[in-house]
């Protein structure tokens, strides 16, 4: 069973920045395409990014320009680069298969504070 592991988050000034990493466990070369998530307290979980395995991407309007996606097949890792850094951007990020959800990892915290 394929599983998600992600890491990189932390707490960060507004207009700061971090990168995310999410580990695939197994067989990244089947999932046409990976998405990061995201849940902010009381909300639901939204889908900010996505890139295919041939390196198209996709992001959700509230971080165009400011956040990219990016995968290295042959480390089994996708990564989210965040940077400009918004108070509203604060959420536990996941990352999953976008086409076939699978389980959900454990996240990684990400704080926007001054």
């Amino acid at each position: 069973q394929v599983q998600f592991v992600e890491s990189g988050g932390g707490l960060v000034q507004p207009g700061g920045s971090l990168r995310l990493s999410c580990t695939v466990s197994e067989g990244i070369y089947t999932i046409y395409t990976m998405g990061w998530y995201r849940q902010a307290p009381g909300k639901q979980r939204e889908l900010v990014a996505s890139i295919t395995v041939i390196g198209n991407t996709n992001y959700a309007e509230a971080v165009k320009g400011r956040f990219t996606i990016f995968r290295d097949n042959t480390k089994s890792t996708v990564y989210l680069q965040m940077n400009s850094l918004e108070p509203e951007d604060t959420a536990v990020y996941y990352c999953n298969d976008v086409t076939n959800r699978r389980s959900w990892g454990q996240g990684t915290q990400v704080t926007v504070s001054s």
